[in-house]
């Protein structure tokens, strides 16, 4: 029988778990904001077209989007440790191709590195929800909120890397854009280290042995107020107080291991969850708009004639919004609800789009402004329906409708960065902003439809 630790044994566990998925996400957000920060701008090098310029962050969005599945498989057999250092490893190898693209002048190489690459973003996905397994209900916006967070130190900083990765690549003899993905493998790596070595013991595994025990507990006590009834009913005037022998064998079975991290299970989940659907389109859709309108800006930027550190810069700054201020934004969740701060979030995207709509080609304050609270946005998003999500299936669920949860986001995403580089070479970046703008009054709708709650726990 799995004996079920106290509740400061579980607070205890819960915060170190919460310390290496910190140090993960700064180390792994170190390793994607670097790439990032010039990924459409060394597809425009490597392809000659300004209209494949989204290409390379599209590829890895989407791979974002598909490496979720095996990744989400992965998480339901064998816990969280193996998940997440499965996505790094790929990302890593994504990297690493990226290089060797870039050196041999190789779009294709790049388009599938890039997919690789989608792999690191898989893992910073999927390590919010892991700060999620062992929370209490009343914490878990606030922890989820803080390994979210935790991603500002590295994908701040990622960005701003793009001068010394150009000194960089000049010392070792490569194209100047990619010096950066060399700060990419090294963040990567580490990140690996830190999951495989101190993530224990695992989140999610530990969880479901608490569930198990919690139920089997249960099942015994009902089972032992029958028993003892109707042993005192049968015995004669005067028996002793003790229960038959066997009596609490009756209980019914721990909860069996169930490890379905299948998208066809999640799919099940979202049809037959309201409250789940519901997180997932917010969240889904307020990818949609944050992607598509960062993914173009440093186009717009280069329209203007801005120099490539004032890029990185401004695309720091949107960095900062999305993760700067998600422990207050989780904890408005804990506080609030996550349906209020998803109708908040929609708000924000709306006004971040209209405002990045009206900016002038290359540097502004005005853009500055519009992408950072288009950052501010999203996070609003993404905390809310991710609680809204972990709150509303049962544990043995989780892996599959959080895998489900971050394909819809990837694939939306992916969608949108295709139609941001079709839209911005035929109409231009404000007619893009102002479509992102109306996908953010769709946010609000949704966040503020109300639903039946759903008890996933049944």
């Amino acid at each position: 029988m799995v004996l079920a630790p106290t509740s400061v044994d579980r607070s205890t566990l819960q915060r170190r778990v919460v310390r290496t998925l910190v140090g993960s996400q700064v180390l792994s957000g170190v390793g994607l904001a670097s790439g990032i920060a010039v990924g459409a701008l060394l597809a425009e090098d490597l392809s000659g077209s300004e209209a494949l310029a989204g290409v390379g962050t599209t590829a890895q969005v989407l791979g974002t989007a598909l490496l979720t599945i095996p990744v989400a498989r992965a998480t339901a057999a064998r816990g969280r440790r193996v998940g997440l250092r499965w996505g790094l490893a790929v990302a890593f190898l994504g990297a690493a191709l990226v290089l060797v693209a870039a050196v041999v002048r190789s779009f294709p190489l790049f388009v599938v590195g890039m997919f690789l690459f989608g792999g690191g973003t898989t893992a910073n996905n999927q390590t919010r929800y892991a700060a999620a397994d062992l929370a209490t209900p009343a914490r878990r916006g606030r922890d989820l909120s803080t390994v979210v967070w935790a991603t500002t130190i590295g994908s701040v900083a990622g960005p701003n890397l793009v001068g010394p990765g150009r000194a960089l690549a000049r010392a070792v003899g490569l194209p100047e854009l990619v010096g950066t993905f060399v700060f990419s493998l090294v963040g990567f790596a580490l990140a690996w280290v830190v999951v495989h070595r101190l993530l224990r013991p695992d989140p999610l595994l530990t969880a479901r042995a608490l569930d198990a025990a919690a139920d089997a507990e249960a099942g015994r006590a009902a089972a032992e107020v029958p028993a003892a009834t109707a042993a005192a009913a049968a015995a004669p005037a005067g028996a002793g107080d003790t229960a038959p022998a066997g009596a609490g064998d009756a209980a019914p079975a721990a909860v069996l291991a169930d490890h379905d991290g299948s998208m066809r299970r999640g799919l099940r989940i979202a049809r037959s969850n309201p409250r789940a659907l519901q997180a997932m389109v917010v969240m889904a859709l307020g990818h949609l708009v944050m992607v598509s309108v960062m993914v173009m800006t440093p186009i717009h930027m280069k329209h203007g004639h801005a120099e490539l550190e004032v890029i990185g810069f401004v695309i720091s700054v949107h960095i900062l919004g999305m993760y700067a201020l998600s422990p207050l934004v989780g904890a408005a969740v804990d506080r609030w609800g996550p349906a209020s701060v998803a109708v908040a979030g929609g708000v924000v995207l709306t006004v971040a789009s209209a405002l990045a709509a009206r900016s002038q080609a290359g540097w502004s304050g005005l853009l500055l402004v519009a992408l950072f609270l288009l950052g501010v946005g999203w996070s609003c998003t993404l905390v809310s329906g991710s609680t809204l999500l972990t709150s509303s299936v049962a544990t043995q669920e989780r892996p599959a409708a959080q895998g489900l949860a971050d394909v819809l986001m990837g694939l939306a995403g992916a969608g949108g960065g295709v139609v941001a580089g079709v839209v911005i070479g035929g109409l231009g970046y404000a007619a893009l902003a102002s479509g992102a703008a109306v996908v953010g009054v769709l946010v609000l709708v949704v966040g503020a439809a109300r639903v039946r709650p759903a008890d996933a726990a049944a």
